[in-house]
């Protein structure tokens, strides 16, 4: 299994357990911005270079990686559909992170199972 990879499943646990905070404090929303961003760039990155490896086409963006995984049917469309939103938030988390309202980000903390998918339809993706 691939560093990135193994960082990935770490970072999902780490925000596993964050589901039980208030995010109150300055320190428990960096955490979470933090993490998602992380979690997101890890996405980003494994699909661009999965997309790079196999030689599958030139994106000319982020979500386009992701597209193209779709078009090779290494990644379902519906999954692929929620990373593209997540795209835009990595977006967002990096350039407007002041703006950014906590109780906009809490609800993906419980669709932390697609960043799982994604993890699993990289390593299917390794073998084809």
């Amino acid at each position: 299994m691939s560093d990135r990879i193994a960082r990935l499943e770490k970072n999902i646990t780490t925000l596993e357990d964050m589901r039980k905070d208030s995010f109150a404090t300055q320190q428990s929303q960096w955490a979470l911005r933090y993490g998602l961003l992380e979690s997101i760039q890890i996405i980003i990155d494994l699909a661009c270079e999965l997309v790079s490896r196999r030689n599958l086409g030139s994106p000319a963006s982020y979500r386009e990686c992701i597209q193209i995984l779709v078009q090779y049917d290494l990644l379902e469309a519906e999954l692929a559909e929620t990373l593209e939103k997540m795209v835009g938030l990595r977006n967002l988390l990096v350039h407007d992170y002041d703006e950014i309202d906590i109780a906009r980000l809490t609800p993906l903390l419980n669709r932390l199972d697609d960043l799982r998918a994604f993890a699993a339809s990289y390593i299917r993706a390794q073998r084809w």
